[in-house]
Order: C-alpha cells, then structure tokens, then sequence
C-alpha cells in the first residue's frame, strides 16, 4: 500500500518515471504477499500511466490466465502483442506465451497464443501450441482452478526483467 500511495504522489507530481518505479515495486509486493487483485489494481494504473509497460502486461496476462478471466486475457494478450514487437522485446515475450501456453487449459486461448507466436516469429512455437489445442492440452496443462490460480502469479514474478 505504502508504495501504491508513493506512485500516486510522484504522478500528482509529474514525476511519471519515478511513479512507474513505485507502482512496479508496489505490483512486486502484491504478488509476493498473494495479493493479486490488489496487484491487477496497481498493474492497470501502471498501464494507464505507460502503455508500453511490456512486463506489467504479461503480469495481468498471467493474473487473468490464473482467474479464468479469459476475455480479459485475449485483450491483454493483444495489447502484450502489440507493445512487445514495438519495444522490440519478442524473444522475452515469445518465452512467456509459450509458458502460458504450456500450463493453460481453455482452448481459446491456446489458439489466440498461437497466432501471437506466429506475430512473434516463433512458428515453431506456434505450431507445437497449436497441436495441444487439437489435444487436450500440453503434457504440463494445469487444469485445477485452484493449482492453476496459484502457479500464474508465481510465474509473473520469475521474470527478471525491469518492470516496463
């Protein structure tokens, strides 16, 4: 909260950089202590402050995958799409949607996760997603709610990559 209130003072500011420091520090935290609405909060006010916030849009793209928010999840994963190739980031971002990819088990969004990697140039990638959706998912797919709820947040703090 703490630091949620600290980006809020240094946007009021004008200190956008420094707002952006403390919402993502303020995400971190969320996660860590299994806070994950209060972490999607901070995430979307990062988002609105800095569209471009690469590793805050995986970060409400992995929150949605563990909620079964699955329209949320598609636009998210638009918007994760779009900013990453304009940012140049694809090898960090094409890792990640293979990842979720790897552990979902709604076939929609397996499908929607293809045609990103194939945005990306990763066919490869793409084509072995693909074959999971005409199966009942990866080896790995994680189908309870509960398991699936915990292992997304777990793995949006793995990355360790700066918070844009």
């Amino acid at each position: 909260m703490p630091l949620n209130k600290a980006g809020d003072f240094a946007l009021c500011g004008g200190d956008a950089a420094r707002a952006l420091a403390y919402y993502g520090r303020a995400i971190d935290a969320f996660l860590e202590d299994e806070q994950r609405e209060a972490a999607r909060g901070v995430a979307n006010k990062l988002i609105r402050v800095h569209p471009e916030a690469v590793r805050t849009l995986c970060t409400l793209l992995w929150l949605d995958l563990g909620a079964r928010h699955m329209a949320t999840a598609l636009l998210h994963l638009r918007d994760y799409i779009e900013a990453v190739i304009r940012v140049e980031m694809q090898d960090l971002a094409g890792e990640q949607l293979f990842e979720m990819a790897r552990i979902s088990p709604q076939r929609e969004f397996l499908e929607a996760v293809a045609d990103g990697l194939d945005a990306l140039d990763r066919a490869d990638q793409a084509r072995e997603v693909r074959g999971w959706t005409a199966s009942d998912g990866s080896p790995d797919v994680i189908e309870a709610p509960d398991v699936l709820a915990t292992a997304c947040p777990q793995a949006a703090t793995r990355t360790n990559s700066p918070r844009t």
